[in-house]
């Protein structure tokens, strides 16, 4: 009886698988042709619903990864790819699911790590022209990125002396100016200095015309005042001498008189 049991429950499981397998088949025919007609959000939800009846369906999740890819959504799909990689065997399917990797990494300009990815892919299926010619292609362009780096490098450097040289000049300018106005300023204070000097000077010469004016009255005065001297002097002899002549001529008018008394006594 329990083999019977066993029996029956084997045959339900592989009905179960059957069925399962089925609508796989179904959701990945639906989802190839969404994927046709350019609806890859619609195909991604039909890939998805494959791999909810088997898990492990290796075309449902390359389709599904190429669906993700198709979205611009690269790094869903390189992890899709990556996931499949790391559990599959056979050679060809991950020549191809590398060659993917490839396409994704370059689209997500990764372009060291998608020339590698090409190279893994070339290893497993060798005779893929179309990872031959994705790897030339990434080296060309790693090989026009190289030289825009460069160029850009360049232009770098380039505008960097240019910089130097206009801050050179610029601080040459202002040296420049600093020195014209220092010399503005310095020819400013000398003369400043030149007129303080001239208004000193003219003030000591104002001063000296002052003292020798002053000098100048006071000689006159001091003559005028020898003169005014000389003449008091001179009048003072004169009324002396006719003050001398007064008394002389009343002296001898005395002596007169006095003879003449005498005489008439006798």
């Amino acid at each position: 009886m329990k083999k019977y049991i066993v029996l029956f429950m084997s045959m339900i499981c592989l009905l179960s698988m059957e069925a399962n397998a089925q609508k796989e088949r179904k959701f990945i025919r639906s989802g190839n042709e969404l994927f046709k007609g350019d609806k890859f959000e619609n195909s991604e939800v039909e890939y998805r619903k494959a791999l909810d009846k088997k898990i492990n369906s290796y075309e449902a999740g390359f389709n599904l990864g190429d669906a993700l890819y198709k979205q611009k959504k690269y790094d869903e799909a390189l992890k899709q790819f990556q996931a499949l990689a790391l559990t599959e065997k056979d050679n060809q399917k991950l020549g191809h699911l590398y060659h993917n990797m490839g396409n994704t990494l370059l689209e997500n300009k990764k372009i060291d790590e998608s020339i590698e990815a090409y190279k893994q892919s070339l290893r497993y299926f060798p005779d893929s022209k179309e990872t031959k010619y994705n790897l030339e292609y990434a080296r060309q362009m790693k090989k026009k990125q190289e030289e825009q780096e460069k160029k850009d490098q360049q232009n770098k450097d380039q505008n960097k002396d240019q910089d130097k040289k206009d801050q050179d000049k610029k601080d040459q300018d202002k040296k420049d100016q600093d020195k014209k106005d220092q010399d503005k300023k310095d020819q400013d204070k000398n003369k400043d200095q030149k007129n303080k000097d001239k208004q000193k000077q003219d003030q000591k010469d104002k001063q000296g015309d002052q003292d020798k004016k002053k000098q100048d009255q006071q000689q006159q005065q001091n003559k005028i005042s020898k003169q005014d001297a000389q003449r008091l002097l001179e009048a003072l002899e004169n009324d002396e001498k006719k003050v001398q002549e007064k008394v002389q001529k009343a002296k001898a008018k005395a002596q007169k008189a006095k003879k003449t008394k005498i005489k008439k006594d006798w």
